[in-house]
């Protein structure tokens, strides 16, 4: 693997970029001669990538453009400057003149490829990766050899069949060693490798363990890359073919009358024949691109189908991932076609529900609204927003608020995350949205991640940070209270006391000021307010921060000066460790502060980085579902936003805020909300304090929820509408980085459900509004007019795999990377913010003794609704649990599996221990996952608040610990990845392969298959 260079002066756009992670930044440009032609080129940078870019078609099987140069197939030669070497592993340099065509080079291409099937058993007409996408298959169809020289011959090992996903076949296995290279050096899992020094060597899990005993955490990236059959997903097997699912005895005759008609036909005959089944499969296989509809990292890729069946998620060009997935987006879509799917309206009867038709459904949802604002006002209803619906739906939810009730009383769910962090980047530097992209998070010199567990949270984001972190020296630094995945690779981990991440940020920015270490050119050129912000740290000394924080005076110290001295960019990254405090917008603030003195924005590999946490919640909040602001941001009581969408929608916006979430319910018990209606959001799991939000539901004479299944939410429903799931719509969704990325309807939606975008329509219709959109892409181009940072947006500029990232210019201009022309205020220059700290409000008491934190867990996602439809997610992580640290565990008298039960103020839960030196003292954490809503762990936040935003602070909890004295089983299975034990190595090392004894590279004549 190339080393990677600085990050360059000179940003470019994303798409100018290939999908996955960053490359390395090569030399000079240059002209190489390809077969007489002559062509640009860079040098250092691998020659194959010249000669795949001229068109000429050369063999390949173990390279791949987002790994890199692997150099283990030995299919690539080349004669260069009249040697034969391999164009994978050779790098551009003066002078070269290269020829793929030459006897020499042939020769070797067929020996390499000749070793390869030696490996692998070809069956290619009854396998089911016979689907035009096999590297292995293709390239014999490239080379045309009639038979083979290197006879297969099986390898002696069992099929490994373990892991719920995915299996490996060794005897199908070539060991082009793509599966390491993505494992070690993509996702940086780190659990495959191959051991060169066996006699018969093949791929390992943790050197040689089961994959379901290893550390795999099921991420995907090793069965999107191998080149044939070895990985498949399990999903695949006996189901792509026409005659896959042959019962296993019939099989394996197949398979050898397959290979005895080749050694009398030669292998094309049986080529031609397998092209021909192949072909006949894309009638009745259907790849189509979406988006996840997990975290907020927006993950494109294919997905496979047969009719309803998902046979396989395939990553490749996706601008934010590439080839990678976590385990969820690779494998968790059993709920799109669970028999717990909603198909049919329910209509509340006294304590039951009946099925009703959609016409007597949608026509109650009309009349009682209209009713309830006839007789209390537009004010006593208020819209609840999904972060998991489309942009378009998000759009549509705000205007029924607006247009047809006239009500500003509407949120979505990043009020319970990261509305925060948007106001904290409002106060500094006028946007609320990532500086810039992923690509500056793999640019910068240095990433600081606070109160964020990437890893688990946003993993495909986090592979970025750990490859450039393990590849290029990237610096790396964790401030949190738990160490986690992240927290362990970090160069450098501190652990300040609960809600003291203002302090320690505010007392490392007055020392940097101090000492003459900031970015004095900058802030005087692009920034006001230091004086004011200045004397706003006058408290904030070294000395005041080690007493309040935990952390000492040299530790403080280390991290100004290292922050300080790095030239080449800091990133921050946060997420709800941070926002998720009494004051979170401040210490948001804090962080912007931080990184303005710095001078660490408008370039390339600097900025912040809020992580957003579901797939569009940063759309939703684009799109103006909150009670002050509408689509793009833009002030309800601003005349000129008034006056535009009078034009538009032909009313007049209320200047009064409305309602947010954490507000309806104290609404609803005081008598002012009478009606609410709710898409795609489990309120009564995720909001704080789940006894008092049921209280609130229940005092409501009329709620609607829209929803996949029957979530707890639906107890209270009077009428429950059954939406669509995302693989069954179109639209858009926007992630973390603002990029805003299509998804196309992968299967019709399920036989008695709507898209929440024509639910929507439906209501407003007979409400007598003129709505009449035919096309999600018709709702966007209104999006458009109305929103000046989405003002270049349309379906056609956004077409498969294109993405723009706001603002988007009227001409379709992007800006991926923020503020290079000025800061979003009218002076262009950014505020330096004098924030003000906010305590903790439930600190730990005599009673309440222990502090609680909760958070996500890899597997899961939120609550549970979506991933515990999937077997294998269940069995990885089936319940909820409390982590307790060592010295705890030994306090309390307490071992893995014993039953307690946490009290806070405001509830109770009952829960097994996990003993884990993930958390330290008198710290618990609970995952927001679990199985029953009386386990979940909002049972015990309560409603303390952020002070700007109102978002609950979950983290802000104290608990005691009750011990049960039952023991029961470790409620972590040992089929868990945190059990492994990884095998850090850089790539394939594929230099032990080489030194293999007689081992000789194709062209230089003799050597072995090895």
């Amino acid at each position: 693997m190339a080393d990677f260079s600085a990050p360059q002066d000179q940003y470019s756009h994303d798409l100018h970029y290939p999908p996955g992670p960053l490359r390395p930044t090569y030399g000079a440009e240059i002209s190489v001669t390809v077969d007489g032609g002559s062509y640009t080129a860079r040098l250092g940078e691998p020659l194959i990538d010249v000669i795949n870019r001229s068109g000429t078609q050369l063999p390949q099987v173990c390279y791949h453009p987002q790994l890199g140069p692997i150099g283990t197939c030995d299919t690539c030669m080349v004669e260069v400057n009249g040697r034969v070497t391999r164009a994978c592993t050779t790098s551009v340099a003066a002078g070269q003149s290269v020829k793929t065509a030459v006897a020499a080079a042939n020769q070797a291409q067929r020996e390499g490829y000749d070793r390869l099937m030696g490996r692998h058993d070809f069956y290619c007409t009854i396998c089911d990766n016979n689907n035009h996408n096999c590297t292995l298959h293709n390239t014999l169809g490239l080379l045309r050899p009639e038979h083979q020289q290197h006879e297969y011959r099986p390898k002696g090992y069992a099929k490994d069949f373990s892991n719920p996903f995915y299996r490996y076949d060794p005897d199908q296995c070539i060991l082009c060693g793509r599966c390491v290279e993505a494992c070690q050096d993509v996702q940086v899992n780190e659990t495959l490798s191959i051991d060169w020094s066996s006699p018969n060597p093949r791929v390992l899990w943790d050197g040689g363990v089961p994959i379901n005993e290893s550390s795999c955490v099921s991420c995907g990236h090793c069965v999107t890359v191998c080149p044939c059959n070895a990985l498949m997903e399990t999903a695949m097997l006996g189901e792509a073919g026409l005659m896959t699912d042959l019962p296993l005895p019939v099989w394996n005759a197949a398979v050898d009358v397959v290979k005895g008609v080749e050694l009398s036909t030669g292998l094309q005959a049986i080529m031609a024949v397998s092209d021909i089944e192949s072909k006949v499969r894309d009638g009745y296989i259907n790849k189509t691109k979406t988006v996840c509809t997990y975290c907020g990292v927006g993950c494109s890729f294919d997905v496979w189908t047969k009719d309803r069946q998902i046979l396989k998620v395939e990553p490749q060009e996706g601008a934010a991932n590439g080839i990678s997935t976590c385990v969820k987006g690779k494998f968790a879509w059993d709920y799109v076609n669970s028999d717990e799917r909603l198909t049919s309206p329910l209509i509340r009867e006294g304590e039951r529900f009946r099925e009703a038709s959609w016409d007597e459904a949608l026509d109650l949802v009309a009349r009682r609204f209209s009713e309830i604002k006839a007789q209390y006002g537009p004010d006593a209803l208020a819209f609840v927003a999904s972060s998991k619906g489309t942009n378009e739906e998000a759009y549509l939810v705000q205007k029924f608020a607006r247009q047809i009730i006239g009500t500003n009383n509407v949120d979505n769910c990043s009020r319970y995350c990261q509305s925060p962090a948007t106001a904290g980047l409002f106060r500094t530097v006028g946007h609320g949205g990532d500086a810039g992209t992923i690509k500056d998070l793999e640019k910068a010199e240095m990433v600081i991640c606070v109160g964020t567990n990437t890893a688990e949270s946003h993993p495909v984001l986090a592979t970025r940070i750990k490859r450039a972190h393990k590849l290029r020296g990237q610096q790396l630094i964790v401030v949190d209270l738990r160490k986690h995945e992240m927290a362990r690779r970090a160069d450098l981990f501190l652990r300040p006391l609960p809600g003291s991440d203002f302090i320690w940020l505010n007392a490392v920015s007055r020392f940097i000021l101090d000492q003459g270490l900031a970015a004095e050119q900058f802030i005087a050129e692009k920034t006001t307010g230091l004086a004011e912000f200045k004397k706003s740290l006058e408290q904030y000394t070294l000395p005041y921060a080690a007493e309040q924080t935990g952390l000492s005076e040299a530790e403080l110290e280390n991290l100004a000066r290292r922050i300080a001295a790095v030239k080449g960019g800091v990133c921050i990254a946060w997420a709800m460790g941070v926002t998720q405090q009494c004051g979170g917008s401040e210490t948001s603030t804090a962080i912007s502060n931080l990184l303005l003195i710095t001078g660490n924005y408008a370039r390339p590999g600097a900025g912040a980085y809020p992580l957003r946490g579901h797939n569009n919640v940063q759309g939703a909040a684009d799109m103006g579902t909150m009670p002050d602001l509408t689509v793009g941001y833009q002030p309800v009581k601003d005349p000129e936003v008034v006056a535009k969408f009078q034009r538009e929608w032909g009313i007049t916006l209320r200047p009064e805020r409305g309602l947010d979430n954490t507000q309806m319910v104290g609404a609803s018990l005081e008598g002012r909300l009478k009606a609410i209606w709710v898409t795609g959001e489990e309120m009564s799991l995720t909001d704080a304090n789940s006894n008092y939000m049921s209280i609130g539901f229940e005092a409501m004479e009329f709620v609607v929820v829209q929803e996949l299944t029957f979530t707890n939410t639906c107890r209270y429903a009077d009428v429950i509408l059954p939406g669509a799931a995302s693989l069954e719509k179109e639209g858009t969704f926007t992630n973390t980085e603002r990029r805003i990325q299509r998804l196309y309807e992968v299967m019709p939606p399920l036989r008695g459900t709507k898209p929440d975008w024509q639910i929507y329509i439906e209501v407003a219709r007979r409400m007598g509004a003129d709505w009449n959109y035919a096309h999600p892409s018709e709702i966007m181009d209104e999006i458009a007019r109305v929103s000046p940072i989405y003002a270049g947006v349309n379906y056609e500029r956004l077409e498969g795999y294109k993405t723009l990232c706001w603002p988007v210019a009227p001409d379709g201009t992007d800006t991926p990377l923020l503020y290079v022309n000025g800061f979003n205020f009218p002076d262009g220059k950014a505020r330096l913010f004098p924030a003000e700290f906010q305590p903790r409000q439930r600190p730990p008491t005599a009673e309440y003794d222990l502090h609680l934190n909760n958070g996500r867990m890899l597997e899961h996602f939120h609550e549970g609704n979506m991933t515990f439809h999937t077997a294998g997610i269940t069995s990885k992580a089936p319940d909820t649990f409390v982590e307790v640290s060592p010295e705890l565990a030994a306090e309390r008298g307490v071992q893995t599996g014993t039953w307690v039960r946490l009290v806070s103020p405001d509830g109770a839960v009952r829960v097994r221990v996990l003993v884990t030196d993930r958390v330290a003292g008198q710290e618990v954490y609970v995952p927001m996952n679990a199985r029953l809503y009386i386990d979940t762990v909002n049972h015990l936040t309560g409603l303390n608040h952020d002070s700007v935003t109102h978002t609950p602070a979950y983290k802000d909890s104290s608990v005691r610990m009750e011990v049960l004295g039952d023991v029961g089983e470790n409620p972590m299975p040992r089929s868990n990845p945190r059990y492994g034990h990884p095998t850090p190595q850089r790539g394939v090392e594929v230099q032990r392969k080489w030194a293999q004894p007689g081992y000789t590279m194709p062209g230089e004549g003799g050597g072995t298959a090895d």
